[in-house]
């Protein structure tokens, strides 16, 4: 009997071995942490256990006798594969080693010890998630950290000096970029970002729009097995009141990621403008004007979605991105008028604006591989639907303070506005060894409407009365169809990757004046027009470290809703903003020479870059022949016309070094000329340009592991065809502190324009006056943020090491 009971465990379960290994990093001989490890049945592909690396890289699993295959993954990595694998004892499977994915052809990854870079073919991958300068920032705040980017005083956002740049969301346009509105960047959090893909030279997979490139934002969504997140919190001055949820779960079959956000700023800032006219028919020849803005905004977001996974070869994907938001924006406007150095007038125009938005985005994605063996082999299809309601409500109330007191305007606006968006994309993608074949589709429709109410008191009556000329409502669409196919391989040292895109686009505007009778021509259009758009990327390895580059391709820049919208902005009376219903778009061929070097602790990237424009846009002022009823101020318009011609050539210059371990520099320098020519009205518009700006970042560890983080950005001169700009120059620093085990807590303190002098100072000269003009979108920043993290690691080892970009602040 006891010998039966003692053969009783044999007999009833099955003998289990442990096996286990390490996975590292086969670039840097790093540990990679949360990569996961599954054995399958070589039956059926189910999963009978699996487990996930420590910060040592190291796993351990439990398996019983028999033959199964072995999955080693970890995320943007290749998969490891081990087919039929026997295990009949404990074993150990030694040190495994993936590599990082490359998902165009020609890959190299360029890495330091805390900053990642991926060079590829047609753009640079930056990783951007932990600069401590942009901390309890902005989307815009990051984006200016990103060498080649550019975000100036009032968020305009450029790439090396070029403001038609193409910005995407996850590889899309997107309603999350607000339908190509910037200011949206100003609202979203920093923190959302997982990396910027600069893509200078785009392959034909990408939209042709945007002639000096694209701008990739890719936002975070996590794949890390089990249970996890953060939360995060910011304190600053001016108000800068966040709190921010970051969490996921992720099984074997499916992952659920959501990110939920909180925001309530104060971004106050100023302005100063002196214009000095000669024109003898006005009452005055001078006017200086001092402006206060006081902007509050409370915003929510939710980024939220699941992935179902099929099977091992296919997943299905399904997210929503909202963002409300509630804006409250006070401008006072004090106008001083002179005549011969002798004040005699003087007004005082406060602007009050409330907005309210709101932002939806639904999106479906299938993803079917058809290589188990070879995962880049697939089929992608997406499916997406926008939509974006905005209401806008200001009261503007003018009064004369001298000589005397009295009301001069008293004004009552409402904007409306919605678009709605639908995507369709499909993307075929066939490696066939160092070959690539791909193929897509993809179809953008949109339809936007505005409304525009002006109501103006009659000084008189003391009634409100509807402004005819002003108030009208603009319908806008635009569709656009576009096929691609490109196709790329490797020979040895030699690679090449080329494609042709063809793109056909409807743009049609309808407006509809509030009393049609008073103007004479109609304002509607309705263009059509296609094109093929080639690309070429080439690259030659010179060594295992070092490499050059050649980018070839044509581009499109389609004028915007508000660029052909006919009907003038009403910020101020006698500085507006007009759209041109005869605006044409722009077409652009560009070439890109790039070279790469590296060293065991030094990085160099470089590139010299051509652009020539036709058609390219540029923005005058002039004087509209109109005074104000009120007070006979001439009222000058800003709009934007087609110039015959632009070049635009360039270099730039990166340098990432890390000395000691201790101690990560960067360095990036870009300089940049352009020439225009062409004329409107009989005028010349031509000019010349030729400005750079550069950056520089120190990161300090300093005792007792604070990180001490330095961010230099200095903006050459630039002169347009009327305006001449000054340099700009600004310090960010940033302190951050780790705290509990595993450095679960971090607490983190940042300065933003530590000395306040991120302004815009402007001398302009037109036709009838001449204007010296000091603009501040934002005074300096001080934010404090606090990240609490479980059930999941710092990240210091983050794919190839920390994944602090450590780039640099730009204005």
């Amino acid at each position: 009997m006891m010998i039966v009971l003692a053969f009783l465990p044999i007999i009833g379960f099955a003998q289990e071995f442990e096996l286990t290994g390490k996975v590292i990093d086969a670039s840097m001989d790093f540990p990679l942490e949360y990569a996961s490890v599954s054995a399958k049945s070589i039956e059926d592909g189910s999963i009978i256990n699996g487990g996930v690396t420590n910060r040592e890289g190291m796993f351990s699993i439990k398996l019983e006798k028999g033959t199964y295959d072995l999955e080693i993954e970890y995320i943007s990595f290749e998969v490891k594969y081990i087919s039929n694998f026997t295990i009949d004892k404990d074993t150990d499977l030694g040190t495994i080693k993936l590599r990082a994915k490359a998902g165009e052809l020609g890959e190299v990854t360029v890495v330091a010890e805390t900053t990642q870079v991926e060079v590829r073919l047609d753009k640079k991958i930056y990783t951007v998630g932990k600069d401590l300068t942009t901390a309890g920032g902005t989307v815009s705040d990051a984006l200016g950290n990103v060498p080649s980017v550019t975000v100036d005083i009032d968020g305009a956002i450029s790439l090396r000096g070029n403001n038609n740049v193409r910005i995407l969301i996850n590889g899309k346009p997107s309603s999350v970029a607000g339908f190509g509105d910037q200011d949206v960047f100003q609202q979203l959090p920093a923190e959302a970002i997982e990396s910027v893909e600069v893509i200078t030279s785009p392959s034909a997979r990408y939209d042709a729009e945007g002639t000096a490139g694209i701008i990739n934002i890719i936002l975070k969504r996590e794949k890390t097995l089990g249970f996890n997140g953060s939360i995060r919190g910011t304190l600053g001055d001016p108000k800068n009141t966040g709190a921010f949820i970051d969490l996921n779960l992720r099984t074997d079959n499916f992952n659920v990621f959501t990110s939920l956000g909180y925001t309530d700023r104060t971004r106050p800032g100023n302005a100063f403008f002196d214009t000095e006219f000669s024109n003898p028919e006005l009452d005055f020849n001078r006017i200086i004007e001092v402006r206060e803005y006081n902007r509050n905004g409370q915003n929510y977001n939710v980024n939220a979605g699941a992935e179902y996974f099929i099977d091992d070869m296919s997943s299905v994907t399904a997210s929503l991105f909202a963002r409300l938001g509630d804006d409250g924006d006070v401008t006072t406007n004090t106008n001083s008028r002179f005549v011969d150095g002798i004040e005699n007038s003087s007004t005082v125009r406060i602007e009050n604006e409330l907005e309210d938005d709101e932002s939806f985005q639904y999106s479906m994605n299938y993803e079917k591989r058809f290589d188990k063996e070879n995962r880049d082999h697939k089929l992608t299809a997406d499916i997406q639907y926008s939509s974006s309601n905005e209401t806008k409500t200001g009261i503007i109330n003018e009064n004369q303070i001298l000589p005397s007191d009295s009301l001069v305007a008293f004004q009552d606006n409402l904007e409306t506005e919605k678009r709605d968006s639908y995507l369709i994309q499909a993307d075929y993608v066939k490696p066939m060894g160092d070959a690539q074949f791909e193929a897509g589709f993809r179809g953008d429709y949109s339809d936007q409407s505005q409304g525009f109410l002006v109501q103006r008191q009659n000084l008189e009556t003391g009634n409100l009365e509807i402004d005819e000329f002003v108030s009208s409502d603009f319908d806008f669409q635009q569709n656009i169809t576009a096929v691609y196919t490109q196709y790329g391989n490797k020979f040895d040292k030699f690679s090449f990757l080329l494609g042709l895109r063809y793109e056909q686009t409807q743009l049609k505007g309808t407006t509809t004046p509030l009393v049609p009778e008073n103007f004479d021509r109609n304002f509607d259009f309705d263009k059509n027009f296609g094109g093929f758009f080639p690309t070429v990327n080439l690259v030659y390895e010179l060594g295992e470290d070092e490499n050059v580059t050649l980018g070839y391709n044509r581009r499109i820049n389609r004028p915007r809703s508000w660029f052909l919208n006919p009907f003038p902005s009403q910020s101020s009376r006698v500085n507006v903003f007009q759209g041109n219903p005869d605006l044409d778009p722009s077409f652009a061929n560009a070439f890109d020479l790039g070279y790469l070097k590296r060293w065991e602790k030094l990085t160099l990237t470089s590139s010299i870059y051509y652009q020539r424009e036709t058609d390219a846009f540029e923005r005058v002022e002039r004087d509209t022949g109109r005074r104000t009823e009120e007070d006979n101020i001439q009222i000058n318009e800003n709009i934007p016309i087609n110039l015959s011609s632009e070049e635009r050539y360039g270099a730039e210059l990166g340098i990432l070094y890390n000395p000691t371990k201790w101690l990560r520099t960067n360095l990036s320098f870009n300089y940049f000329r352009f020439q225009s020519e062409g004329s409107f009205e009989g005028i010349e518009y031509g000019a010349t340009n030729e400005s750079y700006f550069g950056r520089f970042s120190s990161n300090v560890i300093l005792p007792w592991k604070i990180q001490w983080q330095t961010n230099a950005f200095y903006r050459g001169p630039r002169v347009n065809a009327q305006t001449e700009t000054d340099p700009i120059a600004s310090i960010d620093l940033a302190f951050s502190k780790d705290f509990l085990k595993d450095d679960n807590l971090t607490i983190s303190l940042n300065v933003r324009d530590l000395f306040n002098s991120r302004k815009r100072d402007q001398f302009t000269i037109a036709e009838n006056f001449t204007s010296n003009s000091s603009f501040q979108w934002r005074v300096r920043q001080v934010t404090a943020t606090v990240v609490y993290r479980f059930n999941q690691q710092k990240r210091e080892q983050n794919r190839k090491g920390d994944d602090d970009d450590g780039d640099f602040g730009g204005s």
